[in-house]
């Protein structure tokens, strides 16, 4: 055993290895090693990491032959029960639920279920399997658990998010569609801090989920958070510009209209972020450029104050284009004796 090392040791249950184990030999001195031996950084044991491989027959040597132990959890307190579900190693596991539901895993799931797994049991954060599986997208797994409990739909978590919420932000177009269809959500159901699922979606980009909402759930594109800013404004300051051309072009939010105590424009919020690009889309859909917020600062301002560089370039290149555009308009547009009255003396 002094031969070898402990990553190596790893590497012959990563290869799933069990003969190379064995030549290791199953003496006292070896067996006890192997029951203490972890990784420093994750804490995982051998267990963990033939588990996570799904090697059945390994996992079977370690456990029957070595009698290494199966509940110790490692450094993010997750035990090799937990590493197989998540994995989606279906003959490996029998529990838990909740990890086999952030994976692509519908059979393990059934499996999990048919085993007495408990659908109500929740995570630190207060989601239990269906949010999980909303977040993942895999509609398999969402339909099964509607189908196996009609009910789990009505769920919150601790800072109140539907599972509406979560597949509206991932833009999972497909779970979202099935929520609308089999559950009962209110139109703009609010978490606490106000955001409704329209405002996830287009947070995010996803323009095909925020037209589903407002064509099957009447969703109100000018809602505002607790804050008190729209869809528009949380669109600008995570820089979606197909988000931004939906509601201002198709839905006519008005490009200028104000959010928070600070009456702040989606420009503000833009120049803010250092989103340059969103910002010449603003100004093609007609921004105010020189508009001011409740401190008089302007786009500009904020976006120097941030030190984003390229967005003050650009809006000081717009600006002056525009100054310049209008002035050769007026010059053009004047009849010549107009012009010469108009010229100092």
């Amino acid at each position: 055993m002094a031969t070898c090392r402990p990553e190596r040791i790893f590497r012959l249950v990563q290869d799933g290895d069990s003969s190379g184990l064995r030549a290791l030999g199953l003496g006292d001195d070896v067996t006890s090693t192997l029951r203490t031996l972890r990784r420093a950084r994750s804490g995982d044991t051998l267990v963990h990491v033939a588990a996570r491989k799904g090697d059945l027959d390994l996992l079977r040597y370690l456990l029957e032959e070595l009698s290494l132990d199966l509940e110790v959890p490692n450094r993010e307190y997750k035990r090799p029960l937990h590493e197989a579900a998540s994995m989606g190693h279906r003959q490996c596991v029998r529990t838990p639920l909740m990890l086999a539901c952030t994976r692509v895993n519908v059979e393990v799931v059934r499996e999990l279920i048919q085993w007495g797994a408990q659908l109500n049991l929740r995570n630190k954060d207060g989601w239990n399997a269906f949010q999980i599986a909303s977040r993942q997208g895999d509609l398999a797994t969402v339909c099964f658990l509607l189908q196996a409990s009609p009910d789990i739909w009505m769920t919150r978590s601790k800072v109140s998010r539907s599972p509406l919420h979560t597949a509206a932000l991932h833009g999972h177009l497909d779970v979202v569609a099935i929520l609308l269809q089999r559950c009962g959500y209110r139109p703009d159901e609010r978490d606490s801090c106000g955001v409704t699922p329209f405002m996830d979606a287009l947070k995010r980009g996803h323009v095909e989920v925020a037209r589903l909402l407002m064509d099957r759930h009447k969703a109100d594109e000018r809602a505002a958070d607790a804050l008190g800013a729209q869809a528009l404004h949380q669109a600008a300051m995570t820089g979606q510009d197909r988000s931004i051309e939906f509601l201002v072009t198709e839905l006519r939010v008005d490009v200028n209209s104000r959010a928070t105590s600070l009456n702040l424009t989606a420009l503000h919020y833009a120049a803010k972020e250092g989103h340059t690009k969103t910002i010449l889309t603003l100004r093609d859909l007609g921004a105010d450029l020189q508009a001011t917020d409740a401190k008089g600062r302007t786009a500009r301002g904020m976006a120097s104050a941030r030190g984003h560089a390229p967005c003050a370039q650009a809006l000081d290149q717009t600006c002056m284009h525009n100054h310049t555009s209008t002035t050769d308009f007026t010059a053009h547009a004047l009849p010549p004796k107009l012009l010469h009255q108009s010229s100092p003396s």
